[in-house]
């Protein structure tokens, strides 16, 4: 986030001047923004880079414990510098947040510069993951930078202290925020495909009871229920792909339009990207720990690849936009879109099914209590809303040129078992709502299981067609050969409390307790 920063907010001098240090790692930079107090409330960040005209510097500081940078990756042990961001402060206004290029340790020997004080905030969930991280603290004490190091592609502050806005615009900072969140929702599809990859093709090895005691066991695959919870994950990492695919798209499609200024199709591209990033994040850390439990308790060891990986995945449900938030987001703008419905303005892109919906036309909101009082509702609606979205791309991807023999077959099989299963999962909604009845639920339901009998005998081809090398899936349970046994065995050679035969602290604690015991029973 530090280099697209610079190149979203920095001017063309602070391009050229901060990029290419980066790139060759002549410094090493962060992106300071949340605080221990503030995290999503952007507006509400406390720290304060107040302007001297004097010295032509501004002084940032952090005026409270709560206004420590708290989060940010690389800052702990690493960067050298920070684009921070606080409240800019001058002739005696505040302008709001504004980002701030900030050194904070010696290029010479690495301490922290005077007025910087920084470090680790400690361990984080999960026994590798995100510990290799060294996610950092900062506070300043009326740190000085020159004037030059405030971002000023989109405002500036005079030598004089003057505020001015440039003649960029502003919509121009959401290329930036749509590049991330869609580089999030394919980081989603990668991290659920490897999961359903380990999770399918144990499913495939390991073999649990049998029709008759004594008999052949039977494939853990074959079982309904290990279908009915594993297909529709499989279903999603392949249909998150596709919807990733078409976001990239659109991510290109609105960066051409935003610099021909035309920002039509920002807020449904805002839409979009912010849903997509809370839906599929969400389902995906969910999916993590649902394959985990379809491994058995062999899922649970370190070596099965899943622990490290959830624990690994599970915070992209908080950063760059906690879900709940985003979603909150798309509702207000789905709500917008449909009390503009009667103005004669049809709605664009992923939202035109709502100029088709003719009741959407003739409903009145009896509610006069605010938007926040019905958030639970209004949240369900944009899930919903992103669910369609995925949906269709994934019916959209099915209606173009795909080769080889049968593969659109399965395909068009895993479409509809993520479709049928959405609608199996919110068959209460749908039902309330009178979207469809209840013989037509139950048939839903029923052409599921039908479904998974089809996908059954490709499961394993599917998972590999995602053509991961098992270094890449890092799990002992999903070999491409298939020796889960043997590996595991191995693995468990390699742990350090294996290097020795007798453990340190036998002599100190159990021998001890032995030999007590042995005194005892002979009394």
């Amino acid at each position: 986030m530090f280099v697209p920063a610079i190149k979203g907010q920095g001017t063309e001098e602070q391009q050229q001047k901060w990029l290419p240090l980066a790139y060759k790692f002549q410094i090493i930079g962060c992106y300071a923004q949340t605080e221990l107090g503030h995290g999503s409330n952007v507006q509400g960040l406390e720290t304060t880079a107040t302007f001297d005209p004097k010295t032509d510097e501004f002084v940032i500081h952090s005026p409270t414990l709560t206004s420590s940078k708290w989060w940010p990756g690389g800052l702990g042990k690493a960067s050298t510098h920070a684009v921070v961001y606080a409240r800019l402060i001058t002739e005696g206004k505040d302008y709001g947040i504004h980002g701030f290029i900030v050194q904070l340790r010696s290029l010479e020997d690495h301490s922290p510069l005077p007025g910087v004080t920084l470090g680790d905030i400690g361990g984080k969930f999960g026994s590798g993951a995100y510990n290799s991280m060294d996610n950092g603290v900062l506070r300043f004490d009326h740190v000085r930078i020159p004037r030059d190091q405030m971002l000023m592609r989109l405002s500036q502050v005079t030598r004089e202290g003057k505020y001015v806005h440039s003649n960029v615009p502003k919509q121009l900072l959401y290329s930036t925020m749509v590049f991330v969140r869609q580089s999030i929702v394919a980081d989603a599809s990668k991290a659920l495909s490897r999961a359903v990859c380990i999770a399918v093709r144990y499913s495939a090895i390991r073999k649990q009871f049998g029709a008759q005691v004594g008999g052949p066991e039977t494939q853990v695959l074959n079982y309904k229920t290990q279908q009915s919870r594993l297909f529709p994950l499989l279903a999603s990492a392949y249909a998150f792909r596709f919807v990733g695919d078409w976001l990239k798209w659109l991510y290109t499609d609105v960066t051409q339009k935003l610099e021909a200024k035309d920002f039509s199709t920002l807020q449904e591209v805002h839409a979009c990207t912010a849903g997509l990033k809370a839906v599929t994040t969400s389902a995906t850390s969910d999916a993590i720990e649902e394959c985990r439990k379809l491994c058995g308790g062999h899922g649970y060891l370190n070596s099965s690849g899943l622990p490290e990986l959830f624990a690994v995945y599970v915070p992209a449900c908080t950063y760059e936009g906690d879900n709940v938030v985003l979603l909150l987001q798309v509702a207000k703008i789905l709500m917008k879109t449909v009390s503009q419905l009667t103005s004669g303005k049809p709605p664009v892109g992923t939202m035109a099914y709502m100029g088709n919906a003719q009741h959407l036309m003739q409903c009145r909101c009896a509610v006069s209590t605010g938007f926040f009082e019905r958030s639970p509702d209004v949240v369900e609606a944009a899930v919903a809303h992103i669910q369609l979205i995925i949906v269709t791309k994934f019916i959209e991807k099915l209606q173009q040129d795909i080769p080889g023999h049968g593969v659109k077959e399965q395909l068009q099989n895993l479409c509809n078992v993520y479709a049928l299963y959405l609608l199996h999962k919110h068959l209460g909604d749908f039902l309330v709502t009178g979207c469809i009845t209840p013989k037509q639920g139950a048939l839903a339901s029923e052409q599921l299981g039908k479904l998974y009998a089809q996908v059954r005998p490709n499961a394993v081809a599917l998972v590999d067609a995602f053509n991961y090398t098992d270094h890449y899936l890092g799990s002992a349970l999903g070999r491409y050969d298939g020796n889960v046994y043997p590996a595991l065995y191995e693995e468990a050679w390699k742990d350090p409390l294996n290097e020795t035969v007798v453990p340190e602290g036998y002599h100190e604690y159990l021998r001890p307790l032995l030999k007590q015991q042995l005194k005892l029973s002979r009394l």
